[in-house]
């Protein structure tokens, strides 16, 4: 390493972003020159995966360095509308780095507890977190409140807004929220922690920190300040709105590169860039759709919501002037729970245990052989997979064959080699078995709901419906 400073560690996440969104990953519409240099000045990962195909367990197991087997939160919420929360005996990124002298700042959505639950961010080693706590709140850019730490930033002036329903824009691309009586005086919350993200970066540029910036764009609802700069493109008005929530995020993130040169910490900085899960927004939109207009589904067969590779398998580059030789690019395979082991030996921190390895290594650019990751595995309902080595293997349900594939040079998952490769199946098999602790507050892959509900009527365990808190 060029700086023996332990360095800043900035992990950017959008949310529901897709594989083509990005120039740097071929997005030929969509204006992204800050998230591009991002890329031209550090390395594009083309194996890198999310925590899970779906919001909140990929953020926890992002948090606590668990794949989905042994993961607090294993789906957005539970059958019935119960949404779990991290426990006060669980441990986060946040929580390692701070005890290592990191001030550490969360900004976004945070989607791991509710108001009236424990694991709230100031509880899990954030010493600033500005953002929502609820991912179902995040789904309105006009939202009644957002919180800043403990308490609530009040928005009165967002009463009567309905993110379900459509805005006006003017002429010169500028909204009018629906239903507000003043909206003029509207704040559109990703500038709100935005901009504290940029603040407290700068008042914390002596560092070490850790800022966890976690965007809620482009997820929907779709709603943006200004069409700037495709109002005048001859583009339907959806199209115009997500082309410009993706190129907002890009400026924000600029700004954030500025404030480390301006403070002096650019060189000694990592920051990671990536997407909460796979490609998202099927068919949205009409004569074209998103993906027909933009081609951001990226080259794997699935979608956000299943664990074929295009679920979990997401845009990511990092940038690291004082060690990451810029315009690389790494096939290397690796997911969300590395961060914390990675972080651990970067930070000098004390790792917990994780089912992670670092990826320091690949950042240095110093040999990382292929046999030496151990496998990794994910469940969301019924379903398992596993990347091992060149490997991807599926199972819909544990009572289905497992399908293998090719993981690089069949990404549409066309031809199933699983006749052919027994002795592989047989060990994806047992690491599917091996994978899995029980979590009682979500079913097993393969239990149906009533034997769920049967479980918990049994332990005495009755789940509150707070989908909506």
């Amino acid at each position: 390493m060029a700086d023996e400073k332990r360095p800043n560690i900035i992990w950017i996440m959008a949310d529901d972003m897709s594989w083509g969104d990005l120039g740097c990953y071929g997005s030929d519409k969509i204006l992204t020159p800050n998230m591009d240099r991002l890329a031209e000045e550090g390395m594009r990962f083309t194996s890198c995966y999310a925590g899970s195909t779906v919001c909140a367990p990929s953020r926890s197991s992002l948090m606590q360095g668990l794949h989905q087997g042994h993961a607090t939160v294993r789906n957005n919420s539970a059958p019935g509308g119960y949404r779990h929360n991290l426990q006060p005996d669980d441990v986060t990124v946040a929580d390692m780095l701070q005890g290592a002298g990191y001030r550490c700042g969360l900004f976004g959505k945070w989607g791991l507890a509710v108001e009236d639950q424990t694991g709230r961010p100031n509880e899990k080693g954030f010493d600033e977190f500005c953002g929502y706590l609820n991912q179902r709140h995040a789904h309105n850019y006009y939202p009644p409140y957002l919180f800043r730490n403990t308490d609530r930033i009040e928005f009165p002036q967002h009463a009567g807004h309905d993110h379900k329903a459509p805005n006006e824009y003017d002429a010169q691309g500028s909204i009018t929220p629906n239903g507000m009586a003043e909206p003029d005086k509207a704040r559109y919350s990703f500038d709100v922690y935005a901009e504290a993200a940029e603040s407290w970066i700068r008042e914390n540029a002596d560092g070490p920190f850790f800022a966890y910036l976690a965007y809620t764009i482009p997820h929907q609802a779709f709603e943006v300040p200004s069409l700037e700069p495709y109002t005048d493109r001859d583009w339907p008005l959806l199209q115009k709105i997500y082309a410009a929530m993706v190129t907002r995020m890009d400026t924000a993130i600029g700004r954030v590169l500025r404030v480390l040169e301006e403070t002096g910490r650019d060189e000694d900085t990592l920051i990671f860039l990536t997407s909460d899960n796979g490609y998202s927004h099927r068919g949205v939109g009409e004569d074209p759709t998103l993906d027909e207009f933009f081609a951001h589904h990226g080259p794997y067969k699935g979608e956000k919501g299943n664990l074929y590779q295009g679920g979990v398998r997401v845009p990511t580059v990092a940038r690291w002037p004082a060690a990451i030789e810029a315009g690389r690019v790494c096939n290397d395979p690796w997911a969300y729970w590395d961060l914390m082991p990675t972080a651990a030996e970067l930070s000098g921190a004390d790792c917990p245990p994780t089912d992670g390895v670092s990826i320091a290594p690949i950042l240095r650019g110093e040999p990382y052989p292929l046999a030496d990751r151990p496998p990794l595995y994910w469940e969301h309902g019924n379903a398992q997979a596993v990347r091992l080595r060149q490997w991807w293997a599926y199972r819909p349900h544990p009572e289905e064959a497992v399908e293998l594939y090719d993981a690089d040079r069949d990404p549409l998952q066309e031809a199933d080699r699983a006749a052919e490769l027994p002795e592989v199946v047989s060990e994806v098999e047992e690491i599917m078995a091996d994978s899995h602790e029980e979590n009682v507050y979500f079913p097993a892959p393969g239990q149906t709901r009533e034997e769920w509900e049967a479980e918990l009527a049994r332990r005495g365990i009755e789940l509150p419906v707070n989908i909506d808190v």
